[in-house]
């Protein structure tokens, strides 16, 4: 695709074209951050004002019952299972997903006694190698970083765990899970996979993959919102034995019995903490909804084909004037969004923000665009590159208003 002819072309014969409209876009924006917040879907915003007004404002209480708030992260997670592979009862919504990185690898470490080590890549996502850095010394184990291409080579009899994001937030690189799961297990490894760029972008099949634990967030390709709830997963094989270290009352056996000793309870509600929250579950049941009624081979597809668009046009169109592909080019090693290095990536992207390109930045020098096919067309890359190189060409970038560095990135 190189001209706006062929790119509208496309996007009449796209079958999700009609998706768009079921999101609340601003007009003459083109947004290409859904890989780090999505959009929101109309369905949306009449589901909060029953919630609140309705279950909440109307029946109060009650609605722990009437509602079906109590089993709302039991009923949201078996839906999200349908996208990751997972059968109904190893995924639950609950808490963030640092928070349920944290319960699933100090879970894990315990479940490994004898040995002392956390396994991981240097670069991955911060609030992964943090979590870990906590688990460590909480449990007096060391968290050991190999570079991805030898992390194989590094499994040995020591590694409890090894965490890792499927999708790499920066590149968009992706792991070989089922392989990477299965050299992890032969040295008697459980493995613990952050999802949070893979989920609603690209298929994911925990099962086949024989997983042992995941965990991911919702407000990316799941729409569901700023700061909504995540989702965390646990074989079956493995629910009996893994205990959190977080016993809140919610993962006790019986929460209502009141009892003062603390009894975990059956399978994957164990997970469970603290009081779910409602309204955040609530916005991220209709972003998961609506990715389970669409055709998601489709979905992919479009997605990587978006992704290679965009790669083609920024590399015709933009020659020359400095920015280098980070993502592969390869659609079956990448996520769903592609990054581009630059000297001066922060002002450039504040540049195109301003123009009414929004993608985001990631230090040092990432250009990051991220391409959710719900709502994206072929058209919008086509005007997105036009803007870029018209920035690049003409230094339009080279303004204190851009260089300015604001809180989020």
């Amino acid at each position: 695709m190189r001209t706006l002819e062929e790119a509208r072309a496309l996007d009449a014969a796209d079958p999700l074209r009609g998706l768009r409209d079921a999101f609340d876009l601003p007009d003459g924006e083109i947004y290409l951050d859904g890989n780090s917040l999505g959009a929101l879907p109309r369905a949306t915003i009449a589901r909060m004002t029953e919630t609140i007004r309705g279950e909440w404002g109307r029946d109060l209480i009650r609605s722990w019952n009437k509602a079906g708030w109590i089993e709302a992260p039991a009923r949201v997670g078996g839906k999200i299972a349908q996208l990751i592979g997972a059968k109904p009862h190893e995924v639950l919504v609950a808490d963030s997903t640092s928070v349920n990185l944290y319960k699933l690898l100090a879970a894990a470490v315990k479940a490994r006694p004898g040995r002392r080590v956390i396994l991981s890549e240097p670069g991955n996502f911060p609030t992964d190698l943090y979590v870990a850095q906590g688990v460590a010394e909480a449990l007096d184990v060391e968290l050991r970083l190999a570079p991805r291409e030898a992390i194989v080579d590094a499994l040995d009899e020591d590694v409890a765990v090894l965490l890792l994001t499927h999708v790499h937030y920066r590149s968009a690189v992706t792991f070989d899970m089922a392989a990477v799961t299965r050299a992890a297990q032969e040295k008697g490894a459980l493995v613990l996979w952050d999802l949070s760029h893979s989920a609603g972008a690209v298929a994911v099949d925990l099962n086949a993959a024989n997983a042992d634990l995941a965990a991911g967030c919702g407000y990316k390709y799941l729409n569901g919102g700023p700061g909504a709830p995540a989702f965390l997963f646990v074989a079956e094989r493995h629910q009996a034995m893994l205990r959190s270290p977080l016993s809140g009352w919610m993962g006790h056996a019986a929460p209502f019995d009141f009892d003062d000793d603390y009894a975990p309870g059956e399978g994957i509600a164990r997970f469970l903490c603290g009081t779910p929250p409602i309204l955040g579950i609530a916005a991220l049941e209709e972003g998961v909804d609506m990715l389970l009624g669409t055709d998601r081979e489709a979905l992919y597809a479009k997605g990587q084909a978006l992704c290679s668009a965009f790669i083609d046009l920024v590399e015709h169109r933009c020659a020359g004037l400095g920015v280098t592909l980070a993502t592969p080019r390869d659609p079956s090693l990448r996520g769903s969004h592609v990054s581009f290095r630059h000297d001066h990536g922060w002002p450039i992207m504040q540049a195109l923000i301003a123009r009414g390109v929004i993608g985001d930045f990631r230090a040092p020098d990432i250009l990051r665009f991220g391409f959710t096919p719900l709502y994206v067309g072929f058209e919008d890359l086509w005007r997105a590159v036009d803007i870029l190189r018209d920035i690049l060409a003409t230094e339009a970038w080279d303004e204190p208003a851009f260089r300015a560095r604001a809180a989020v990135t």
